[in-house]
């Protein structure tokens, strides 16, 4: 089997620890066990991850150190986020790889995605990013650097930037390469670097585009068997936090799509792994996604747990 397997934010960071670098490594050591599971299976593994407080950091060091050193963009700010997770996750993969004495190289591609440059989420920015500020300095922003601010739930003012729909994987045939070769391949780390695309040139663009999309648009280009997307919960569910809370084993294509046109699933947080994992399992014959969390990995590979979406 091929298996693209999209790390969420808890496989990333301890949230009840300091996110220093130090704690995110210890947590993506604990991450890797799984997916090694996997690896040791027999199966062919490629990761896509988050990176949403990762960049953020990298922003807020950006506003506080300007008055020493220029501010890098966004897409620059994503490439770097990029380097960073994704060498956190060879460091790793290579020590339970090696523990478990298994002779496989690890390689990072950083990874660009193309996306429209007509896309209608360039004129609706709404994805937060960064730092909060006051109104005072928010507008300020906006002002000087062209910021679209918005406030956010009573905490303060934040960057928007667009969430733009993915296009193609630029680094495809170098994927493709090193997976061919034997490879375990991070790509697509938060979902890649946007990109468009004018006179066969390719330009960074500040937007964010949605993981787990991504993940499914790379699961798709590679031929993928199974998306996996792992999140907090070992099961998607309708009527969530209810006391009629029901779980998912299984959705149809049809059934996913009712449920989310019904506001069944978090706009910030469920939606979107549902919504991928839809485009994915209807891409294909015999193509399926799971959702569910890292520790119920191995069960709901097996069948046993998280929640399988098919055509």
């Amino acid at each position: 089997m091929r298996y693209v397997i999209a790390l969420g934010g808890n496989a990333l960071e301890d949230g009840k620890a300091e996110a220093t670098a130090e704690r995110q490594l210890e947590a993506i050591k604990q991450a890797v066990k799984g997916i090694v599971d996997v690896v040791e299976a027999g199966h062919t593994v490629v990761i896509t991850h988050g990176n949403g407080p990762q960049v953020g950091r990298i922003l807020m060091q950006n506003e506080l150190a300007q008055a020493h050193t220029p501010a890098m963009p966004f897409d620059l700010c994503g490439a770097m986020s990029q380097g960073m997770i994704g060498y956190h996750i060879q460091q790793a993969l290579r020590g339970e790889l090696l523990r478990r004495k298994l002779s496989l190289p690890v390689a990072t591609v950083v990874t660009q995605v193309i996306v429209d440059a007509d896309d209608p989420a360039f004129s609706h920015p709404t994805k937060p990013i960064g730092a909060f500020y006051d109104a005072a300095e928010a507008e300020r922003l906006t002002q000087e650097r062209g910021y679209t601010m918005k406030e956010d739930a009573g905490r303060g003012f934040r960057r928007v930037v667009a969430s733009p729909q993915p296009k193609t994987v630029v680094e495809l045939k170098s994927i493709e390469a090193l997976i061919a070769s034997g490879q375990l391949v991070i790509a697509c780390g938060g979902g890649g670097v946007p990109v468009v695309e004018r006179d066969g040139l390719l330009h960074g663009v500040p937007a964010v585009i949605d993981k787990d999309l991504a993940s499914a648009l790379l699961a798709q280009e590679i031929g993928a068997d199974q998306l996996i997307i792992l999140t907090a919960v070992e099961q998607v569910a309708i009527r969530f936090g209810q006391e009629n809370q029901e779980n998912l084993a299984k959705l149809s294509v049809a059934d996913a799509k009712k449920y989310a046109s019904a506001g069944e699933f978090g706009e910030g947080s469920m939606l979107p792994k549902v919504l991928a994992g839809v485009h994915f399992a209807q891409s294909g014959e015999g193509r399926s996604t799971l959702i569910t969390s890292l520790e119920a990995l191995g069960q709901a590979i097996s069948g046993i747990k998280g929640t399988r979406i098919d055509a």
